[in-house]
């Protein structure tokens, strides 16, 4: 049996994941988390919190926002006009395809190995009509190549004409929000804004499990730096990290072989900047601590016509299965400064930082002043809201009014011509406004659990067990006793509610073979089991059983918890043994 049926067969067997809403048939592109599967994501999660997050507190902070975003957010961030894929038809069956998936599939069959990222519809309607592709399902002739919009669209509250769509990526929530994220850090740069989170994209036609997911769970960072000072001050940490790099040049010739450069020699190459490849560096660590090697890892450079709209740069990070092949589980991506300053243009508020100039320059501004009569006369009480958003607003209503208008809309309230004084002022600063550019690493949480779960798929003769990293292992500790007689329950279950209060996830069983519940825990990768045996009620010792190499140690039930709690901080079996005296057995 392949190891991908193996796989397959433990996943099912052990509840980690199934199509959604099965019971009517399942809808392609969602699925539902069994509770081993629940706990892995969540220690997968939160290991990416301490790769990415917590070691830099002071640089990078935690924000959540709502899934679902109104109109206007999407409009400003070019997903309505350019977050799309192509779709076509058959027009006999009426079944949709995605056009440049279905070109490649088919022409795969033949024996043909062609790239069809980026094309045009007019360039994959003429590789249809040249290699003579039809429908898959019934052999009937395809129509036009159309294009698609990706978002799901919803109505906010009871009017049709409040539109909303489900995010596509948690990035918008935080670039809105990046006013008030700014001033919480006090306006310093660089700074960081991580958001975990569900996003929704309307696949055409969702397969391979959960590689292609209509609706999945995101972890991205959003960080904000000054474009003229691109420097990581934590770079130093990373810069001897090996990256299996294939940068853009190398792709425009064919090649799919990556370089193993360090963090330093990527930026120093001018492959990524210092802050792309701090987390390209990150990243490739992050994942060979979840058991992907290096080597079977590589950084995908994007060439111009294969990127996302707002990106200056890309690089996909990829992971070879044996189910799929080559896989993204993240992307990295220079977003300059096109979301800010699509925002900026939509919304009118000022998405801009401030950097010192060497020596202070006399520089023009123009400034606004409320007219308190004027608004009063329209707005009476309500004038002390009116100022706050002129003021709130400055720089939009100045430019408004500079082109020649007569009013113009500031939150709820419109304001005229007549209800502000302008100026246009010299004055003496030392300071300079800009809008920060962005580099974001964004990673696929339910990608990179499936690759972590078929690189830790062992088979050692007839045992086939998952080898998963203590940390993310769903189960810290299976309890056993040896046999199911009173005392030794009592103890086992007396020892399950300690650990748990100490926050362990613990499985307890104490029917079957002991064996046989060894194989049990082994296969859902748990790392240590804990016998209660004959010994345990006499002088309070169990043994501690290690789910690779099957050693087992005789040690104090008051050291059981210290025990767990190094394995999971990443100290060996033997190390715990050796540091907590426990005796071989």
């Amino acid at each position: 049996m392949r190891r991908v049926e193996l796989l397959e067969e433990i996943i099912k067997r052990r509840l980690l994941y199934w199509p959604s809403s099965e019971i009517y048939g399942g809808v392609g592109g969602f699925y539902d988390y069994g509770p081993l599967g629940v706990q892995l994501r969540r220690n997968i999660v939160e290991k990416w919190r301490r790769t990415f997050v917590l070691p830099f507190q002071d640089l990078i902070i935690e924000v959540e926002t709502p899934i679902i975003m109104p109109e206007p957010v999407f409009k400003a961030s070019g997903h309505l006009d350019h977050f799309t894929d192509y779709v076509v038809g058959c027009t006999k069956c009426g079944r949709k395809y995605r056009a440049d998936h279905l070109v490649e599939e088919e022409l795969a069959k033949r024996g043909l190995k062609i790239s069809t990222e980026g094309l045009s519809a007019a360039e994959l309607e003429r590789l249809i009509a040249e290699h003579r592709i039809v429908c898959p399902n019934c052999g009937g002739p395809l129509g036009r190549v159309e294009s698609f919009n990706l978002l799901f669209k919803t109505t906010i509250g009871p009017y049709s004409e409040n539109a909303g769509y489900l995010r596509p990526e948690t990035a918008q929530g935080i670039f809105v929000a990046f006013p008030r994220l700014a001033e919480y850090v006090g306006r310093r740069h660089p700074f960081g804004v991580a958001q975990i989170g569900r996003v929704a994209r309307n696949e055409i036609s969702p397969r391979g499990g959960l590689m292609r997911l209509r609706e999945f769970t995101q972890m991205e960072i959003e960080l904000f730096f000054d474009p003229q000072n691109p420097k990581c001050p934590y770079f130093a940490e990373v810069e001897g990290l090996e990256i299996p790099i294939v940068p853009e040049e190398l792709v425009a010739k064919g090649q799919t072989e990556p370089l193993f450069l360090t963090a330093r020699e990527v930026a120093a190459r001018g492959y990524a900047n210092e802050w792309m490849a701090f987390f390209m560096a990150l990243a490739a660590k992050f994942l060979k601590e979840l058991g992907v090697p290096l080597e079977r890892q590589k950084f995908l450079g994007k060439l111009p016509h294969e990127r996302a709209h707002y990106s200056a740069k890309s690089y996909d990070q990829m992971v070879l299965t044996e189910r799929f092949g080559w896989v993204e589980v993240s992307g990295h991506a220079y977003r300059t400064d096109y979301d800010l300053s699509g925002h900026m243009r939509h919304s009118g508020r000022e998405m801009y930082l401030e950097r010192r100039l060497p020596a202070p320059k006399e520089v023009e501004v123009v400034r606004i002043y409320p007219n308190p009569n004027a608004i009063r006369e329209k707005y009476g009480d309500r004038i002390g809201e009116v100022i706050k958003a002129i003021k709130e607003n400055e720089a939009y209503v100045a430019k408004t009014f500079g082109e020649g208008r007569q009013e113009v809309t500031v939150g709820e309230y419109i304001v005229t011509r007549d209800m502000v004084f302008i100026k246009t002022e010299k004055r003496k600063t030392d300071l300079e406004k800009f809008i920060p550019h962005v580099v974001e690493p964004s990673f696929g949480l339910d990608r990179i659990m499936y690759a972590v779960l078929e690189h830790a798929l062992a088979e050692e003769g007839g045992r086939v067990y998952l080898r998963l990293p203590a940390d993310v292992a769903p189960i810290n500790v299976c309890i056993l006793p040896i046999v199911k007689r009173q005392d030794y329950v009592e103890i086992g279950r007396s020892l399950r509610r300690e650990l748990a209060t100490e926050g362990f996830l613990v499985w307890y069983d104490d029917e079957g073979t002991i064996g046989s519940r060894y194989a049990a825990c082994d296969e859902i990768g748990v790392p240590l089991a804990v016998t209660i045996d004959e010994r345990t009620p006499t002088d309070g010792t169990v043994t501690i059983r290690d789910r690779d190499t099957r050693k087992q140690v005789r040690i104090g039930l008051r050291d059981v918890a210290k025990f767990l709690a190094a394995v999971r901080k990443g100290v060996s079996f033997d190390e715990a043994a050796k540091a907590l005296g426990a005796m071989p057995v």
